[in-house]
């Protein structure tokens, strides 16, 4: 099947025994306490740590067969923290995404250019060009490192915790692109810690002590008896638009 697999995943820390999948054209949330494994599993799809046992399918290869470059030509991957490159102008960290499709000697064509510029306009980054990273709030920082993720037009995009810092305005465009970003095609696996913005997703997969909990459709996973058990007996599911809304009772 082509897609980004993750099958039978045990270790490292929490994950014991996670199998998920994440299709093109689809935009998959995954929901979770702290300490559940999110982080851990995404870190391990992206190819940065190697489970004790199982395996990560890129489009039906193993992860690791695939060289550096290969894999950052078909995956990207934003992290939660840093470090970052707080001394370069925003307009050269969102080209670091492109050092994929580069190599270690290329030059910029064309190509490059607009994969930049697209990148930076679809994340609202355009405007802080020619300012230093180190200059920028926590949320413009956040959208620059989306674009720079973006510049490599990946098949497949993982993103841990991406709304964090964002204010509402920008985390209601976030969403937005994430869902344009699957209608075009890409594969999106983003952790997320509010299920109302999990209701957006076409999948929402729940983790819990390391292990896959509940994966299907936003109507189904997001039920009030599931909710509970993760974050207690106050929450409470309303179904509003056609998708449901989580609520804290009292």
């Amino acid at each position: 099947m082509e897609g980004l697999e993750a099958k039978g995943i045990v270790g490292p820390y929490a994950l014991l025994g996670v199998d998920l999948a994440v299709r093109p054209g689809e935009w998959v949330a995954l929901l979770g306490p702290n300490g559940s494994g999110k982080s851990t599993l995404l870190r391990v799809m992206a190819g940065l740590l190697r489970p004790r046992s199982g395996k990560v399918l890129l489009e039906g290869r193993p992860l690791w067969a695939y060289g550096s470059y290969a894999r950052g030509q078909l995956l990207a991957y934003l992290p939660q923290g840093g470090p970052y490159p707080e001394g370069l102008l925003v307009e050269e960290v969102v080209r670091l995404g492109r050092l994929p499709h580069l190599g270690l000697w290329g030059r910029e064509g064309r190509e490059d250019q607009e994969a930049v510029a697209w990148a930076l306009e679809a994340t609202g980054a355009s405007r802080f060009v020619g300012r230093y990273l180190g200059s920028l709030s926590g949320g413009e920082r956040q959208r620059v490192l989306l674009a720079r993720a973006l510049a490599s037009r990946p098949r497949y995009l993982l993103l841990d915790e991406p709304t964090t810092y964002l204010d509402l305005e920008y985390q209601g465009g976030l969403l937005a692109l994430l869902r344009g970003l699957a209608a075009k095609g890409m594969g999106v696996l983003a952790v997320l810690h509010d299920p109302n913005q999990a209701a957006l997703a076409d999948r929402v997969a729940v983790l819990k002590g390391g292990r896959l909990l509940a994966e299907g459709g936003p109507e189904a996973v997001l039920a009030e008896p599931l909710l509970q058990g993760l974050y207690g007996h106050g929450v409470r599911v309303a179904h509003l638009g056609g998708r449901p809304h989580v609520y804290l009772d009292g």
